[in-house]
């Protein structure tokens, strides 16, 4: 028999109020479902990490776990090794220090948001606020980026077609800048130079120390509006996770 539940990976954090925001999403997620849900962490939440969830929902009796990755790209590395340590792909496509999970269950493995339109709607709801003329202004969506050239490519594949979604939703144009490599300055300051006001909306879930300190440190000197607002919190991404599982559990009943 065909028990199914629901893991929902993010990264972690030493901030419990980045902590406390993943959860309360995930929480509305659960009351959603009708199917054990269970939120765990790559790292830095210690009895909550990856292993924990894997047990919390085997112990219930779970024998198909839907994973939910609750990152921001597809370029980012963690991703590509928690789907090896996990289970859902034989190599991972980068070395990693991330130890095969003990999983008796089957895994279903789920994509990052990338370019989801409900990520578009949410990134221009978190800076509508900072828009005042939508015909001379530019979105700039931050992310983290990747030092390594394969995940930076799917970084910059995802944003780039995120960043059309962000335009079309909110009537403004929208460009990406990365952190890693560094060419926020240089995509504001190209920008500015064009006459465009630079609206700056940080691509992360939920805000911490890039998006309190580095991207800030990257736009000092510069004349752009940025209030750091993350995407969570917003109930569009509980929604998101929803629709996530239900696409990966409707491929159970296959």
């Amino acid at each position: 028999m065909t028990k199914p539940g629901v893991l929902v990976i993010s990264h972690g954090s030493r901030e419990q109020n980045w902590v406390s925001l993943v959860d309360e999403a995930v929480h509305e997620l659960a009351s959603r479902m009708d199917i054990p849900v269970v939120s765990s962490y790559l790292e830095l939440v210690e009895g909550r990490l990856i292993q924990d969830g894997i047990t919390a929902l085997e112990d219930q009796g779970v024998t198909d776990i839907v994973v939910i990755p609750l990152f921001v790209s597809s370029g980012s590395t963690h991703v590509d090794e928690i789907a090896y340590a996990i289970g859902a792909k034989a190599v991972p496509d980068m070395e990693t220090d991330l130890a095969p999970f003990r999983v008796r269950s089957r895994i279903h493995f789920g994509a990052p948001m990338d370019d989801d339109p409900e990520i578009a709607a949410m990134v221009w709801d978190k800076v509508r606020e900072l828009s005042v003329n939508p015909a001379k202004e530019v979105i700039l969506l931050v992310g983290h980026g990747s030092r390594h050239d394969l995940f930076r490519r799917r970084w910059e594949k995802g944003i780039n077609s995120l960043a059309r979604r962000v335009s079309e939703v909110s009537g403004t144009s929208a460009d990406y800048a990365l952190l890693s490599p560094g060419d926020v300055r240089d995509k504001v300051t190209a920008w500015m130079e064009r006459g465009c006001d630079v609206i700056v909306a940080p691509l992360f879930l939920s805000e911490g120390y890039f998006t309190e300190k580095v991207i800030p440190n990257r736009l000092e000197g510069l004349e752009c509006r940025y209030t750091g607002r993350t995407l969570l919190p917003h109930p569009l991404l509980p929604q998101w996770m929803e629709s996530q599982a239900k696409l990966l559990l409707q491929s159970l009943k296959s």
